[in-house]
């Protein structure tokens, strides 16, 4: 029992990589140099992905990643509509962000995703841009009138929800992460060092697209439900 309770700090500590002598000193901690990686793999398969792009006699290369990028396009904007279309791009970004973070364990980092503050960062920028898209779409005014519909009674739980949204969008893609992490952990010391392999491709490829889709899928309801008349 103590060499899983140890296995399970292991897996959920967040060590300092470094620390940046300014201000006395500022701790950078492993999920934040994850996420630096993760930022430099995006950044660099973009501009491969992007190399000698022709608007004729275009290559297989280039057709297959329009028809992924369009199919991708389609489904946020099918999910948000026209008016939504703006912020289809950071939707597109904090999925793709979101997927790689839960698959990078199987090249043996330890994923952001298993830090609280990174889950939190992630819902709070989230519920920022849904409420940037209420006022973009409604003006000040009609944003806070909005606080107030459709009977004003109900205002103050629906100023609750500013509070309740990202903490849910949080808990969800952390718990459903630690959830995995303690599942794993079982597994590896219950069953011998091969068995848990399957386990392991499951949770890190399978469960972690599919936390990146109801992370991204929850924002879109969200900026629809800012941007409706």
């Amino acid at each position: 029992m103590n060499g899983l309770v140890e296995s399970l700090m292991e897996e959920l500590n967040c060590n300092v990589v470094f620390t940046i002598p300014l201000f006395g000193g500022i701790d950078v901690m492993e999920s934040v140099v994850v996420t630096w990686i993760i930022m430099a793999i995006m950044m660099i398969a973009s501009l491969i992905l992007v190399r000698g792009l022709k608007v004729r006699n275009i290559s297989k290369k280039q057709a297959a990643l329009e028809s992924g990028m369009s199919f991708i396009y389609d489904f946020f904007e099918g999910l948000l509509g026209k008016e939504g279309k703006d912020y289809i791009p950071y939707l597109i970004t904090v999925v793709i962000y979101i997927g790689i973070a839960n698959m990078i364990g199987l090249l043996g980092f330890k994923s952001p995703t298993k830090d609280l503050n990174v889950t939190v960062s992630l819902a709070v920028m989230s519920i920022v841009l849904v409420e940037v898209a209420g006022i973009r779409k409604k003006g000040v005014r009609g944003w806070i009138k909005s606080f107030a519909e459709p009977i004003a009674i109900i205002a103050p739980i629906n100023v609750l929800e500013l509070f309740i949204r990202p903490l849910s969008l949080c808990m969800r893609l952390f718990g459903n992460v630690l959830g995995a992490i303690v599942v794993m952990a079982l597994i590896k010391h219950l069953l011998p060092l091969i068995v848990p392999l399957p386990f392991s491709f499951y949770f890190d490829i399978f469960d972690g697209v599919i936390q990146a889709y109801v992370f991204v899928f929850l924002t879109s309801l969200y900026i629809k439900e800012a941007i409706e008349d």
